[in-house]
Formats: C-alpha cells, structure tokens, sequence
C-alpha cells in the first residue's frame, strides 16, 4: 500500500511556566522527533497514557497545532510549505471526529446548519445540491434525514457522535484522525460507531487515524498500532504482532492492564513504580527509563532510536541493538 500521509521527525513543544529564579523558560515536548506513515485506506492506531502526545499528533497532522519542526507529507506534498491559501484548499481532504459529541457540536445550530457549514466554507454546490448531499450523508450515518432541523441538545451521545462523523465525512476526505471518538458512550453504543465507522470506511475508501486509550477498541478496528509515551513513540507494529509479541516493556505494561472476561482466568499485571516524568523535563535517555524493569546504565544516557525488527515491527529499546 502507498503512504497517504508521512510524518517526519515531528516535533510540538509548548512554553512552559517560569519557575522562581530561573533564567529561561522551561520547554513542554508534546511530541518529539516522532516518524511514522499511514497507509493508504488502513487505520492506523495510537495508544498511551494520558498525556503522551496522541491527541497532539492527531491536531498537529491536521495543522490544527502548528508543529515546532518536522514535516507532515499528504498524498505527496509537504503541508508545512504550504501558503495559508494551499492549506484551506487542501483541508477538505482530512477531517476530524472529536473525541467530546457533546462539546464538539455548536448548539445554536440544528443540525442541517452544522453539515451545511463545510460545504459553505468549501464553496461547495447551491443550496439544492448541498440539502441533497445533506440529506445523503445523514442516512449513510443512521440519521433520519426529518432530524435535520433539529438542534443538538435534542439527541443522545450515539446521535451526536453520528452527527460529528457526519460532517467529517460530508467533504469526501481521504483521511480522518478520530480521537478517542467513543470513550464517552456507554459500551453498547461503542460498537454501534465503532461498526459505522468500518461500514463508513469500505464505502468511502477512508484512511483512519484512531487515537484511543482503550486497547481493546484498537485491537478491533486497528491494522497498525503505535504506541506513545512522553511524547515519543515506544512501537510500531501490526494490530496482530503488538498483541501476540509485544517487545517494548511499556507495550507489555499496558497489554497486561487488559482486563479478561472470563473470572476464572488469572492475568499477571505488571505494576509499574515511579511516576511519570513531566514532558517539561524528561529522562535525558530513554523516556521510560525511569519507570522500566529492565533498565540499564546505557538507557540513562543515551536515547534509544526505533529499530527495524521485522519487517512491521519497529521498537526503540537498547535490547533490539
């Protein structure tokens, strides 16, 4: 498959907050010197912590945060050289489902306003033919196309989160970046979206970028995963690698934390020590050194690159040196 989207050496940093008597300001490193590709119609998944970086990676591929250094390459053409003008142009080709239905949905608006306000922006068709793609995309979602003039507040966390797919796709995208699109639906809804989106992405021929802390999600709808933490990717493998032989020790950390179904069966957990080190200063080797069961004197000085293991699977651990 041919990379839709390449992501080279990005990095996003943040001014932190002085500190008494210090002379230059502290640097937060959302994401740093982070490299990967998506493929063409895969979904690639990104999992972590709170606060490693996934949802900065997803805004920062959209332009929706500008990176700090680094290129982002789309369908062949780097989004960082592009001219304000370039950039509107190009961004009905990537959308974005957010991860709130109820915050991310303006609620002065019904809901045919909300799905209208892209193909405004993008000057797309008369008032006929943007009510008929309207109405198209709502029943392609599961809405019937009467609740189009009706307003946000009028519909469950299922609906809303229906609602947000919609507009997203309403463009015809290449790429959609969902962040953790069903962590606030009850577990029933869950795979209701979760089935929309996959139906969604064999009719439209999408290419997903799916943020999610929640491990069993990604095993389900993911053909990649990477896995982040201080803002760094730890791994990059395919859905069924990662599960079956996780290298990293924050991988194997966080697959342990997956809880079973069956009571019968035991599952040893692996229980880190130690905190998380803030992004503002983290370990000056390895990111994970400060928490990791194996470490070892050379993980404290020098930080470990992503190394090629196989052929879909790539970790940044000094044991695979």
């Amino acid at each position: 498959m041919d990379p839709l989207v390449e992501v080279q050496q990005l990095q996003v940093f943040y001014p932190g907050k002085n500190k008494l008597l210090q002379k230059t300001k502290s640097v937060v490193k959302a994401v740093d010197h982070v490299s990967f590709t998506i493929n063409q119609g895969e979904t690639l998944g990104l999992v972590g912590e709170s606060g490693c970086g996934k949802s900065t990676m997803g805004r920062a591929i959209l332009h929706l945060i500008k990176p700090t250094s680094g290129e982002i390459g789309f369908a062949g053409r780097n989004l960082s050289s592009l001219s304000a003008s370039e950039l509107r142009q190009q961004r009905k080709h990537f959308q974005m489902v957010f991860q709130d239905p109820f915050s991310s949905l303006n609620p002065r608006l019904t809901v045919k306003e909300i799905l209208d306000e892209p193909l405004k922006a993008h000057r797309l068709g008369d008032e006929h033919q943007r009510l008929e793609k309207i109405h198209h995309i709502m029943e392609v979602c599961g809405l019937n196309r009467t609740y189009a003039e009706r307003y946000a507040h009028e519909f469950s966390g299922g609906q809303r989160q229906r609602i947000g797919i919609a507009r997203a796709l309403i463009l015809q995208p290449q790429l959609v970046v969902a962040d953790e699109p069903v962590s606030a639906l009850d577990v029933s809804i869950q795979s209701q979206i979760l089935n929309l989106m996959q139906d969604l992405q064999e009719e439209f021929h999408l290419t997903y970028l799916f943020i999610s802390h929640d491990l069993g999600v990604v095993r389900h709808i993911c053909n990649r995963v990477g896995v982040m933490y201080l803002g760094k990717m730890a791994e990059l493998a395919t859905t069924e690698q990662l599960y079956a032989n996780p290298l990293h020790p924050y991988t194997k950390t966080l697959l342990s934390a997956i809880p079973v179904a069956d009571p019968r069966l035991r599952k040893e957990r692996i229980i880190l020590q130690g905190d998380v080190p803030s992004p503002a200063n983290s370990p000056q080797g390895c990111a994970f050194s400060s928490r990791c069961p194996n470490v070892m004197e050379i993980c404290k000085e020098i930080r470990p690159d992503m190394q090629q293991v196989t052929d879909s699977h790539s970790v940044a651990c000094h044991l695979y040196v």
